[in-house]
């Protein structure tokens, strides 16, 4: 209850008011991405290199993974998710995905899957909405926010360096 509470807390203080997540849809994601972790268990050797597809569906509150090959791994409907009509609903999912993720990151990272993979959220006409979490021994995904203006600083720092 402590960790679903923090979930709630956290996606708050992010100032995304719209929606919090309930613990049964925190249970349900987590469920969902189990199911898909027990698909490549770790004592099996690493032979398949796939990304996987978490696609969410607004209008059903459908969650499906998908390999790159787009054969379905899993599915669930998440009731909180039925007939969203929010705005930010693929911000608040994704946060709320990264967080779960982030929880199971020990069963993510056994997975027997070629690494480097990674999970992707889609919407359900395939858009890539966000890259939720990279399984790389090298590669680590900040943050968004630690990230604002470093495109800005990036070129700002070349155009000084380019005038020497």
């Amino acid at each position: 209850m402590v960790f679903h509470s923090l979930i709630r807390t956290f996606v708050t203080s992010k100032g995304i008011k719209t929606m919090k997540a309930t613990d049964q849809t925190i249970q349900q994601a987590e469920r969902a991405l189990r199911k898909v972790t027990e698909k490549f268990p770790p004592q099996e050797e690493a032979t398949q290199l796939t990304d996987l597809h978490i696609r969410v569906n607004q209008e059903t509150g459908e969650l499906l993974v998908f390999d790159d090959d787009d054969k379905e791994l899993t599915r669930c409907v998440i009731e909180q998710w039925i007939e969203n009509k929010e705005d930010s609903f693929y911000q608040d999912v994704t946060n709320i995905l990264r967080i779960v993720l982030n929880k199971q990151k020990d069963m993510i990272e056994g997975m027997s899957i070629l690494k480097p993979y990674s999970f992707v959220l889609e919407d359900e006409d395939r858009e890539n909405i966000a890259e939720l979490y990279v399984v790389d021994d090298d590669t680590v995904i900040i943050d968004e926010e630690l990230m604002a203006g470093l495109g800005k600083d990036l070129d700002d720092f070349l155009t000084n360096l380019l005038k020497d």
